[in-house]
């Protein structure tokens, strides 16, 4: 054997043995985090992030009625249906129930329950989807009704309305994919009943 084949033969050994201890790690690491903590951090995420969000723009939309939703606030309507609450100068008695009423009672529980419903880790692939619905609607809502720019991909500026809203939906997208995790009411439900 030469010397320049000792050296390369010695020098794949150190790449294979750094390769091996590599791919170990990441087997380690990924068998560790993915029962608990992706489903768990993007909860927290959206926990920390959206849920003041979603909370403080609910509570705009409750009046002195029943539970506060019946019949929606002026706000509840000028928020999900402006060019309605226009049409009729935000006269909350004059917009007809059906089907407006409902729509703005729907849109103004989705926006309180789904966010608790991740949060506590309950139903989470289910209201995951369904927050993505509502930040779909919520865009379309906001660029279409109120006037608010979308921005653009690929600029340099993070703080415009469709990077923002793209950050939530992959936030959603890995609840919805990956699930709660362990540390959740959906665990905790499916060992009950042997899922």
């Amino acid at each position: 054997m030469t010397t320049d084949t000792t050296t390369q033969q010695t020098g794949q050994t150190v790449k294979s043995g750094i390769m091996t201890r590599y791919r170990h790690l990441v087997r380690t690491v990924e068998a560790t985090g993915d029962d608990w903590l992706i489903g768990f951090a993007a909860r927290l995420g959206f926990a920390a992030l959206l849920l003041p969000y979603y909370f403080n723009s609910a509570l705009t939309k409750f009046d002195s009625g029943f539970l506060g939703l019946f019949p929606p606030s002026a706000g509840a309507f000028a928020q999900i249906l402006p060019s309605i609450a226009e049409q009729y100068s935000y006269d909350v008695a004059a917009i007809p129930f059906f089907p407006w009423h409902l729509v703005v009672i729907a849109g103004s529980l989705t926006e309180i329950l789904l966010p608790l419903l991740i949060v506590a880790g309950l139903f989470s692939r289910l209201s995951a989807l369904g927050m993505i619905g509502f930040v779909i609607v919520q865009t379309i809502v906001d660029v279409v009704f109120h006037g608010v720019g979308p921005g653009v991909l690929f600029n340099g500026l993070p703080t415009e309305l469709i990077d923002q809203r793209l950050l939530w939906v992959f936030l959603l997208l890995i609840i919805a994919t990956k699930g709660a995790g362990r540390l959740s009411l959906d665990h905790i439900l499916a060992r009950q009943i042997n899922l």
